[in-house]
């Protein structure tokens, strides 16, 4: 286990608007707003279509990180993760997880790791900024070079 008592700065409320890449402007918030790392303790909204982890072949290793990607298309969404900081490039490394109902499918859930979305409507986000300690996502050669979140000294 790790853990880290986390001093907060700055709380946002933020609205990404209809078309809007999640990931373009989540990155344009930060930069904005000065934000290197924190986390969404939720978000809410819709997506016309998005890509998370997953597949429809069967997992070979589960023990395994999967790489595959599945399409999704207008869903009602609500999600939340962290946002660490790459101290070698000053980006963010966001890791967010999504819940997503299928609209045109009953509703249908997929739920996993988000990796992009276009936002249908909008989407409402909760930022809570933390200022220290560090919070970086080092890739770890022993679990199959999975980015995890630590907790360090401010550099």
């Amino acid at each position: 286990m790790r853990a880290s008592e986390l001093t907060l700065g700055r709380t946002f409320g933020v609205t990404f608007e209809h078309g809007e890449d999640f990931f373009d402007a989540l990155t344009a918030f930060c930069k904005d707003n000065d934000v290197q790392q924190g986390y969404i303790p939720m978000f809410i909204g819709a997506f016309s279509e998005a890509e998370i982890v997953g597949t429809c072949n069967g997992l070979t290793h589960p023990e395994q990180p999967l790489w595959d990607r599945t399409r999704v298309e207008f869903v009602e969404a609500l999600g939340g993760g962290t946002l660490a900081h790459d101290p070698a490039t000053g980006l963010i490394l966001p890791h967010i997880h999504l819940a997503a109902g299928l609209k045109g499918e009953d509703a249908d859930g997929r739920t996993s790791h988000l990796l992009n979305a276009r936002v249908q409507f909008l989407s409402e986000l909760l930022i809570t900024e933390v200022t220290g300690p560090a919070m970086t996502r080092p890739r770890n050669p022993d679990l199959y070079d999975v980015p995890l979140l630590t907790f360090g000294p401010i550099a």
